[in-house]
């Protein structure tokens, strides 16, 4: 399973400050047979493994400090198709802002000015057949 670099980095990102923390798991993360690629296909495999659609980001993290602190540890083959979702805020700018608002703006005008230059739909001609009600009789 290929992981995406937000996934990756998001992984790594968390051992690492870990690591600055925690001295005995930086022991482990300094592992000259461990790299963030295996540690990766052992989260992915165990994942699949277990069959739940989801986790926790404390899980996962579990699961990535399991694999750097086990010196004998089945990592798995990597594959070749998954779907990864990370969750992670993305922090903009006032300026960013602005400039996603006037895009947002401009997108919406071009949008409304496109529909109203398409040609009108010619309505389908429905033929009403009278059929006789109860009170006709």
């Amino acid at each position: 399973m290929k992981a995406t670099y937000i996934f990756t980095r998001t992984i790594l990102s968390y051992l690492e400050q870990r690591a600055e923390t925690d001295a005995l798991f930086a022991e482990s993360f300094a592992k000259p047979d461990k790299n963030i690629d295996d540690c990766i296909t052992y989260i992915l495999n165990t994942v699949q493994k277990s069959g739940c659609m989801g986790f926790t980001d404390l899980e996962v993290y579990s699961l990535a400090v399991h694999y750097y602190d086990e010196d004998t540890i089945e990592i798995g083959k990597p594959k070749n198709s998954s779907h990864i979702v990370v969750n992670h805020v993305v922090e903009l700018t006032e300026d960013e802002k602005e400039q996603a608002r006037k895009e947002a703006i401009q997108k919406a005008q071009n949008d409304a000015y496109n529909r109203m230059m398409q040609p009108k739909k010619k309505a389908k001609r429905v033929e009403i057949t009278n059929q006789p009600s109860l009170f006709d009789f």
